[in-house]
C-alpha cells in the first residue's frame, strides 16, 4: 500500500496538470486523489503503521484525518473570508482607487509597479491575501488572457518572495517563528535582500521580454452598479483594514488568522449591511456579503481541500519523513537539504515539509535563528513558485485566473527557479 498511495498521488497530479487537455475540473480530480489516498492508508494500515495494535489502527487513522482536517479548515475559512472581503471590495468598485492611479499600459512599467507592490503587501498580509487582492486587481487593469496570466506568475513569484521574509508573510515562516526557531528581527534583516533577488531577476528578465503595452480594461467596459465615491472608499478602507488587523489580532489573542479574517468579515458585512439598509431589495442584493457569496469561486476552495487531504495522507502514512530522511541522509549539506525542500515544496505542500525538518532537528543542532532555519524559512516560502499549485498564493491565483497549469510550467516555472537559485546563492554569499 505505501506504493500504491505513492502511484494515485503522481497520477492525480498528472490528471491535475494536465486538466484543461482531460477537461475535467481539477477539483474533482484533487477530491478523488486525496480520498483514493486515505482509502489505501486505512486498508494498509497493518503494514503502514505496525506500531498500532491492528485492532486500534482504525481509530489512530480517523484522529490524525480529524487533525488534518482542523488544519485545512484553517485555511479554507482564511481562504473563503479573504476571497469574500476581496469581492466586496470589488463589488462597491473599490480597487479602482488603486487602478486609476496607476495610469501606464506599458508591460515593462506595469510589471514593475505591480510586482514591487506585491513583494511588500506580501510582508505585512500574508502570500495567500495578497495573492487574492492581487488577482482582482489584475482581473480590473488587463483584459488579454495571455498578458492577464504572465502577469499573474509574476505576481505568485513576488508574493512569495515577500512572505519570506516576513514572520507573518508565510504559513512556513509563522511555524518556525512561533516554534521559536528564527526571531522576528533576523529573519527581516538576514532574508529580505535574498528574497529581493528571489523577485529581482524575474523581473529584469521580463524587462527584456516584455514589449509594448496592455489591452487595458474600459472602466465601462463592464456593467456596474452605482455606488457613491463615499462608499467606495468607505468600503475599500474598512476591507482593506481588516485584511491588515489579521497579523495584529493573531499577535494580541494568539488565535489563528482564520478566526482574525472571520471577525473582519463581521464587521465588513454589518457595515455594508447598514450603508445600503435604505435601498431596494434589487440594488441591495449585488452589494451586500449575501449576495457577494454566490461569486466565491468554490471550486478553487474544494480543490484546496483535497490536494491537502492527499498530502495529509503521504504525512500521516510516513512518505514524507522517509522522504526527509532521504534527503538528510544523502546530502548531508544545510545547503543542499534546504534547497531541496524548498523544490519539493512545490509538487508537496510546504507546511508538512517543513513540520518535518522542525521534527528531525532540535535547536541543540541548530539553535535560534541558525542559518539552517533562515535558509528553511526562504527556500520552503519560495520554492513553491515553481509549480503553481506548490504554494498556496500559486493554488488561489489560479482558481481566481482559471490559469493552465502547464501554460505556467512553459511560461513561468524558469523564472521562479531563476530567482530561487538566485536567492540561494545571494543568502550563502551574505553568510
Amino acid at each position: 500500500m505505501y506504493i500504491a498511495i505513492i502511484i494515485v498521488f503522481i497520477i492525480g497530479y498528472a490528471c491535475i496538470a494536465f486538466e484543461h487537455t482531460l477537461k475535467i475540473d481539477k477539483a474533482a480530480i484533487a477530491l478523488l486523489t486525496g480520498t483514493i489516498c486515505w482509502v489505501l492508508f486505512m486498508y494498509g494500515s497493518d503494514s503502514l503503521i505496525p506500531q498500532i495494535a491492528s485492532g486500534e489502527s482504525a481509530g489512530w487513522i480517523d484522529e490524525r484525518l480529524k487533525e488534518h482536517l482542523g488544519d485545512i479548515a484553517e485555511i479554507l475559512f482564511f481562504l473563503m473570508g479573504a476571497m469574500t472581503i476581496v469581492e466586496i471590495i470589488d463589488a462597491h468598485e473599490g480597487f479602482s482607487i488603486i487602478t486609476d492611479r496607476i495610469k501606464t499600459t506599458n508591460r515593462v512599467k506595469l510589471v514593475w509597479i505591480l510586482g514591487v507592490l506585491t513583494f511588500f503587501l506580501s510582508a505585512a498580509l500574508d502570500n495567500l491575501t495578497t495573492a487574492i487582492v492581487m488577482a482582482a486587481l489584475l482581473r480590473k487593469m488587463i483584459k488579454n488572457k495571455e498578458d492577464l496570466w504572465m502577469f499573474a506568475g509574476i505576481l505568485i513569484i513576488a508574493a512569495n518572495a515577500g512572505g519570506a521574509w516576513s514572520p507573518i508573510g508565510d504559513v512556513t515562516t509563522i511555524m518556525l517563528w512561533i516554534g521559536g526557531q528564527i526571531t522576528a528581527g533576523n529573519i527581516i534583516t538576514q532574508i529580505f535582500i535574498p528574497s529581493l533577488v528571489c523577485l529581482l531577476v524575474p523581473l529584469i528578465i521580463m524587462t527584456f521580454r516584455f514589449k509594448g503595452n496592455i489591452e487595458s480594461i474600459s472602466p465601462h467596459s463592464e456593467h456596474s452598479i452605482p455606488v457613491t465615491h463615499y462608499e467606495k472608499k468607505l468600503v475599500f478602507s474598512v476591507g482593506i483594514g481588516a485584511l491588515l488587523f489579521v497579523p495584529i489580532f493573531k499577535s494580541i489573542t494568539g488565535l489563528p488568522p482564520f478566526m482574525g479574517i472571520l471577525m473582519g468579515l463581521g464587521v465588513v458585512w454589518i457595515l455594508t449591511e447598514l450603508i445600503h439598509k435604505s435601498k431596494s431589495p434589487k440594488l441591495k442584493k449585488p452589494l451586500t456579503i449575501a449576495g457577494v457569496l454566490q461569486r466565491i469561486d468554490t471550486p478553487s476552495i474544494l480543490f484546496f481541500l483535497g490536494i491537502l487531504i492527499a498530502v495529509g495522507s503521504l504525512q500521516s502514512a510516513g512518505h514524507l519523513v522517509d522522504l526527509a530522511q532521504i534527503l538528510d541522509n544523502n546530502l548531508n549539506n544545510i545547503y543542499l537539504v534546504n534547497s531541496a525542500i524548498g523544490v519539493l515544496s512545490s509538487i508537496v505542500d510546504n507546511v508538512p515539509l517543513v513540520a518535518g525538518a522542525m521534527g528531525m532537528y532540535s535547536l541543540e543542532t541548530y539553535p535560534v535563528d541558525d542559518t539552517f532555519w533562515e535558509l528553511l524559512a526562504f527556500c520552503a516560502g519560495t520554492g513553491g513558485s515553481i509549480l503553481i499549485i506548490g504554494s498556496a498564493a500559486g493554488v488561489a491565483i489560479m482558481g481566481i485566473l482559471n490559469i493552465d497549469f502547464m501554460w505556467y510550467v512553459k511560461n513561468i516555472s524558469l523564472l521562479a527557479i531563476a530567482g530561487y537559485v538566485a536567492g540561494i546563492l545571494t543568502f550563502i554569499a551574505l553568510n
